[in-house]
């Protein structure tokens, strides 16, 4: 007989018990995440941000550089960050940030469910969980991403916490702003506008689409889709953002299409102390700010920090002209350097001339126990005998070249001859009448040559100081550029004006002891012996008074007539700013760099106010400024003038640019130390004066003669090029006009007429009885 079986039934009461233990686990699990969320936010779990930290997050914002045509020249930084306002990120760069990192953006409030459900239903295989503004808390307020598993769950829990704090606190374009800010797009490149610079070399309201998705893609991790080393990898994230943009209705389809066809351009440039435009100028000007900054704190007492504080510093220079100056530099010390090297190919001590191999050695010897490489195996408890043998080991090392950075091997020793026969130059321009610097080029490259010839270098001025001598002399005596002087041999005797011995100049070259001069050719030809006659009737001391008022530093001018042909050592600062008072009808003023110093929300801090004074009187500032226009006329700055020296060999191998064909009025002065060591030029007209100084750093690496050592060979040209290109542009519309003439002149300044009264008038002023 078959059996039949029953099928059991299940009580109710069982099915209700996994209901229960699931609601009673689920509900356990809700009060532990309420705890523990509780408990992040009482900070249990570390500090969280208060109100105030949410009002005002902490961020590193760089100091801006401006030139005074309002172009960004640099910036000082410990992280390389300039905030933006959302008004000015581009709609399709937002557009492109909200599709692809966080499409429920303006649905949520702070926190995505739907995301957070599917990346743990996935397990983050079909896209992650975390919003732009969980990514800005991330940002703003966790310093270490944990490794730990663990601990990172209770980052995450901090960061949802602190996410719905920014929503309510914030909008959500101030949340976006805040996030492009705030984002390390690398290579110093802190937020979207560094990141715009860098990458594309424009602002971020330029931005294309293409760029726009380029820096979105970045977001995933910028670290790893790097532009610059992967290109093709960032240009397949890139479509991938136009995807997205595709999938949330920001492009069409047929857009996406021809943007994902278009190649990945990117115009890479690098942000950095050692690069861009003013190098030397940003780094004086560094100096600057952090005396003012010792001098000037904030009302509540604290520092201002000059790399995280975001300051805006408008300064005196003008964009264009410091490029027109640094591109006159850069042209001609490479061309001219050329010539030097061929002129040093059979010169034994080469670099260093008219000293032996011993001394050779000194100087060497000198340049190592300088050196960063000597301080450091000191520092390091390295015997002498050991750091010595480390110069003559040849190691792999990137050297300066005109033709760009060399990777070579030599030993440290021939890296320093190799750096000593470079020739330097230092270069400013500035306006007279305002004692504003437009243009500052302390070297040729700031990355391989740190110090800068226009305030740090003092060096001897040769004829430059001249003008001083005949200034005092005009101003004392009523001198006229007419007047004539004896070209005679002169000697002023020992004890008189503090010579401890007789002094006898010689003029330089093949010039002549012979007949009488003007003033103004003396000047012109540089003729020493009639500089000599002219302080022996002022006296050293006057001379030494002018320059003073005229902003020169006197302690190290001795006052002894030998001052007059230029032995002092002074900076390429001083001179131009010297200078600028002749330019200026008598009146000096102090040289400005800072305009205007703001903080972060547009606060004034500092504003200039000039500094001025007296110095001469228009009357004797504007017949120096006549002595000195003589030089350009048939002086040795005559190159300015005319085409006269074309095809000339010794023009071509060193005169960089000739010819200049200058029509309009110049007043300038040349200058030529011992040896040929340096090479100076000062030329002014009406509303700028500029100078040159080009020589090595040991002054015994020069040119063998003066046709190429001059001051009008080795630093005239640079000064020629400059103004080709300032009078070329005709935005910085810099005078042609003659200078301004004072009224009732009493001094006469036209020979013609000088001579026509002459005649009529035989007896010799006391003042020119020599």
């Amino acid at each position: 007989m078959a059996r039949t079986s029953k099928k059991s039934k299940k009580p109710a009461h069982s099915n209700r018990k996994y209901i229960v233990g699931f609601w009673t686990l689920f509900g356990i699990g809700l009060l532990v995440a309420i705890f523990v969320f509780l408990l992040a936010g009482w900070g249990a779990f570390g500090k969280m941000p208060t109100f105030e930290e949410l009002e005002n997050p902490e961020t590193n914002l760089a100091t801006e550089i401006f030139s005074s045509d309002g172009k960004t020249l640099g910036k000082y930084y410990s992280e390389n960050r300039t905030p933006i306002k959302y008004e000015d990120l581009p709609e399709h760069l937002v557009q492109a940030l909200v599709a692809t990192e966080d499409e429920r953006f303006y649905q949520h409030a702070g926190i995505d469910a739907k995301g957070t459900v599917r990346a743990a239903v996935y397990l983050g295989t079909r896209g992650g969980a975390s919003t732009i503004t969980q990514q800005l808390a991330k940002l703003l307020f966790t310093e270490d991403v944990s490794s730990n598993p663990f601990a990172r769950v209770l980052q995450k829990v901090k960061e949802w916490i602190i996410a719905t704090r920014l929503e309510r606190q914030y909008t959500k374009e101030e949340i976006i702003t805040m996030y492009f800010n705030k984002y390390d797009f690398v290579y110093q490149a802190v937020g979207i506008r560094s990141a715009s610079k860098i990458y594309f070399d424009k602002e971020a309201k330029d931005l294309n689409i293409q760029e726009s998705a380029v820096l979105v893609g970045m977001l995933k991790n910028a670290a790893l889709y790097n532009p610059v080393r992967r290109p093709e990898m960032v240009k397949a994230r890139r479509n991938q953002v136009f995807e997205q943009m595709a999938r949330n209705g920001y492009i069409s389809e047929t857009e996406m299409d021809s943007l994902q066809q278009l190649p990945m351009k990117i115009e890479f440039t690098p942000e950095g102390h050692d690069e861009g435009m003013a190098t030397y100028f940003r780094a004086y000007l560094q100096g600057f700010m952090k005396e003012w900054i010792e001098e000037n704190p904030k009302p509540d007492g604290s520092e201002y920090s000059l790399y995280r504080d975001g300051l805006k510093i408008y300064t005196s220079i003008d964009s264009k002209m410091q490029a027109y100056a640094e591109k006159a530099v850069q042209k001609h010390i490479a061309h001219i350097q050329k010539e030097f090297d061929r002129q040093n190919e059979n010169n034994p001590t080469a670099p260093f001339r008219d000293i032996d191999n011993a001394e050779k050695e000194s100087i060497i010897e000198s340049a190592m126990k300088r050196s960063e490489r000597w301080r450091k195996m000191k520092a390091q408890g390295k015997s002498e005998e050991e750091i010595r043998k480390s110069f003559t080991e040849k190691t792999d090392m990137r050297i300066f070249s005109w033709n760009g950075t060399i990777d070579t091997t030599m030993t440290p020793r021939d890296s320093i001859l190799y750096y000593k026969s470079f020739l330097q130059a230092g270069m400013m321009s500035m306006v007279p009448q305002t004692g504003e610097v437009k243009a500052w080029v302390g070297g040729t490259n700031f990355k391989h040559f740190k110090y800068d010839h226009v305030k740090q270098g003092r060096r001897q001025v040769g004829s430059t100081f001249k003008p001083f001598v005949y200034a005092t002399a005009i101003d004392q005596l009523k001198f006229s550029p007419c007047d004539t002087l004896p070209k005679t041999r002169f000697t002023i005797e020992a004890g008189k004006h503090g010579n401890q011995n007789d002094w006898s100049p010689k003029n330089a070259g093949n010039s002549d002891y012979e007949g009488m001069v003007s003033l103004k050719s003396a000047l012109a030809q540089s003729i020493n012996t009639v500089t000599a006659r002219l302080i022996d009737k002022t006296g050293p001391q006057p001379v030494i008074d002018l320059v003073g008022k005229l902003g020169i530093e006197t302690d190290n001018i001795p006052a002894v007539p030998s001052i007059a042909l230029g032995v002092a050592d002074l900076s390429l600062f001083e001179m131009v700013s010297a200078f600028s008072t002749f330019a200026n009808q008598g009146v000096y003023v102090k040289p400005v760099i800072v305009n205007r110093i703001e903080d972060k929300n547009g606060t004034v801090l500092y504003q200039h106010v000039p500094e001025t004074r007296d110095v001469l009187s228009k009357e004797a500032a504007y017949v120096t400024v006549n002595l000195l226009e003589g030089v350009t006329q048939y002086g040795s700055g005559v190159r300015l003038r005319g085409t006269w020296a074309e095809g000339r060999q010794d023009y071509e191998r060193a005169v960089t640019g000739y010819p200049y064909d200058f029509k309009n009025p110049i007043a300038g002065k040349t200058g030529t130390t011992q040896n040929q060591s340096d090479g100076w030029f000062i030329g002014m007209v009406p509303d700028l004066a500029t100078g040159v100084w080009v020589g090595a750093e040991d002054r015994s690496v020069h040119f063998p003669t003066i046709t190429y050592g001059q001051g009008a060979t080795m630093a005239l040209p640079i000064w020629g090029m400059y103004m080709k290109d300032v009078y070329g542009d005709d935005e910085l519309k810099v005078s042609q006009e003659p200078f301004e003439r004072p009224e009732n002149l009493s001094i006469e300044v036209n020979c013609e007429n000088y001579r026509s009264s002459q005649e009529s008038d035989n007896s010799v002023p006391d003042e020119l009885d020599f």
